[in-house]
């Protein structure tokens, strides 16, 4: 199996990236996300169909109403959602997504196939998106330690 980690660099060097999933539960895995790769410098686009402003931040409804220059997509969603989520990204001509672990299913990984997306699936991107800290720098040294982390 090729290594993701070509793919991994790729979508942490976007700067316009949505992330689709985002709550305005600052305790919630998809606002986590969100915040911090916004406060990591990407210009961050978060996608939540019930919400117009998340954290000072215009919220998007879905992917088709992003400007252009988004690049790559994080879901942080259920598979089924991702699903969807995939189908539009292709349609708007976002080759990178990224599925946050537990977000991906066998449905997601085909669309995203079929349409020519680059996908990373079953990985925190906590643990990629510089810089790492807390229990996200713990995980990805255990990874490191045991040969696990991409190459």
């Amino acid at each position: 199996m090729a290594s993701e980690k070509p793919i991994i660099d790729q979508i942490l060097q976007q700067k316009h990236v949505a992330v689709a999933g985002v709550s305005r539960n600052k305790s919630k895995f998809g606002y986590i996300v969100f915040d911090h790769l916004k406060k990591s410098g990407y210009t961050v686009y978060p996608i939540n169909p019930n919400v117009d402003e998340i954290a000072d931040t215009r919220c998007y409804r879905d992917i088709s109403s992003l400007p252009d220059t988004v690049t790559a997509l994080v879901t942080v969603t259920k598979p089924e959602v991702t699903e969807s989520l995939v189908k539009e990204a292709g349609a708007k001509g976002i080759g990178l997504v990224w599925m946050q672990q537990g977000s991906q299913n066998e449905a997601a990984l085909k669309a995203a196939e079929e349409a020519g997306i680059s996908v990373v699936q079953k990985r925190c991107i906590m643990m990629f998106a510089e810089p790492v800290k807390s229990v996200h720098g713990f995980h990805r040294a255990i990874l490191k330690f045991f040969g696990k982390y991409p190459k």
